[in-house]
């Protein structure tokens, strides 16, 4: 089994962190606490950092080292389990992206060395326009984009 990695959105970084210790992740219900589930894409081998930083360089022309993501918000059992705060500007990069734009930067993400140069831009285009969604829904709720991370 690989790394898991699920982007969320949540209200404040308070309530992200939360998320920590869910069992399955953001997108599962918190039973003990009633809490309702993150609005959640799971995706596998897609991190937060330079994977994401790649693709908010391809989105918006800035350079990669201009890319921010927080500090981690939570960490559990040694850093086996993380949350941690995307950047605002990939949120509202890929809340503001068409889909033939998001199709477009598929292709020269694709071949990124942290795909090993061979991911297919058709599956990524499906996971850009479901992280789109998410970002489009969390704008427009005024919500910030996270990412829970399981070894």
């Amino acid at each position: 089994m690989g790394v898991l990695f699920d982007y969320f959105a949540a209200d404040s970084d308070e309530q992200a962190a939360s998320a920590i210790d869910r069992v399955g992740g953001p997108g599962t219900a918190d039973p003990d606490a009633s809490a309702q589930a993150f609005d959640t894409v799971s995706v596998k081998g897609i991190d937060p950092v330079v994977q994401m930083g790649t693709l908010e360089a391809l989105l918006t022309g800035r350079p990669y080292d201009a890319s921010a993501v927080g500090q981690p918000l939570a960490i559990r059992d040694g850093g086996e389990r993380v949350v941690l705060a995307l950047a605002d500007s990939l949120t509202i990069a890929l809340a503001e992206a068409c889909p033939e734009r998001l199709a477009e930067v598929a292709v020269p993400w694709s071949r990124t060395e942290e795909f090993w140069g061979s991911a297919d831009p058709d599956t990524l285009t499906e996971i850009l326009r479901d992280l789109a969604g998410l970002a489009g829904r969390a704008q427009a709720a005024s919500q910030r984009l996270y990412c829970w991370i399981s070894v």
